[in-house]
Order: structure tokens, then sequence, then C-alpha cells
């Protein structure tokens, strides 16, 4: 259970947040019960980020869901990740898919979705919804019914 390998920078480290969108800032560590399946939740409801058009912000809690394979994101990379959109102009949608492409990419789960609650402005809430499931198995499969019986 010696967890030093896995060469975690940023926990346990000063805070040093990212001015503009940075995945580089992810890291991963090994999950140590790669022969169960379960899930892993963060809520993370101070998400900030700008609207690409006007410049102004946009606030959200976003919601995402995975199961592991064998690597895990540690929570205080996730947590500077998410604060470098603080000054990045990007639509809701595009945030909640650039979110979960990137932790694809990090960590290969089996399955994984990422929802944004978007506060409203202009009087309309956005709240856009993304998942992944590993092609050619049954997490394929669950992808496609939990998108197809998604609900708010």
């Amino acid at each position: 259970m010696n967890r030093q390998s896995d060469n975690l920078q940023a926990l346990g480290n000063r805070s040093e947040y990212s001015t503009d969108y940075n995945p580089k800032v992810l890291e991963t560590f090994e999950n140590l019960h790669q022969e169960n399946d379960y899930w892993v939740e963060f809520l993370c409801p101070e998400f900030t980020t700008l609207c690409p058009i006007t410049g102004q912000p946009d606030f959200a809690e976003i919601v995402i869901r995975y199961i592991p394979d064998k690597r895990m994101v540690e929570s205080k990379s996730l947590k500077l990740y998410l604060f470098s959109f603080r000054n990045h102009g990007d639509f809701h949608e595009d945030c909640v898919n650039i979110i979960m492409k990137d932790l694809i990419k990090l960590m290969d789960p089996r399955y994984i979705e990422v929802l944004g609650r978007f506060v409203p402005r202009g009087g309309i809430a956005i709240h856009p919804y993304a998942n992944y499931g590993r092609p050619g198995t049954k997490y394929e499969e669950m992808a496609l019914h939990r998108m197809s019986n998604y609900k708010l």
C-alpha cells in the first residue's frame, strides 16, 4: 500500500493556481482495488469560468462520477485543474466535455460522467451532461443506457 511511487506533486505542497486552463496539473495514483467496480464521485460546487463572448463569469456545480480502472485522479490536483477554468472562456457544454475528455486521457476509466449545473444567467439555467464507457465493454452499454435514460 505504499503510494510513494505515485510521485504526487500537488498533495502536501502549497497550492500554485494556474491563471488559465491547465490540464497538466492533473495527477493520478494507483487504484488499489482494481478487482472491484465501484463509484468515485466528486462534487465541485464552486466551479467558475468565463463566457467566451461577454467575458462575464459563469458559476456552476460540477459533478464527476467514475468507475476507475488502474489509475485514479488525485483530488487536490483535480481542484487545481478545475480552478484553472476560472479565467478561461468556454461555453458550458464545452467545459463539461473538456473536463470529461481530459479525465479519460488521464486515467482511462472504465466509465465516467460529468454534469455541470450552471447558475442561471439571463433567466436560463444550462445543465450539460456527458458520459463515456470504455468501448467494447459492458461500460459502453452502461453509458448508452445512462444517456438514453438521463433525467435532470
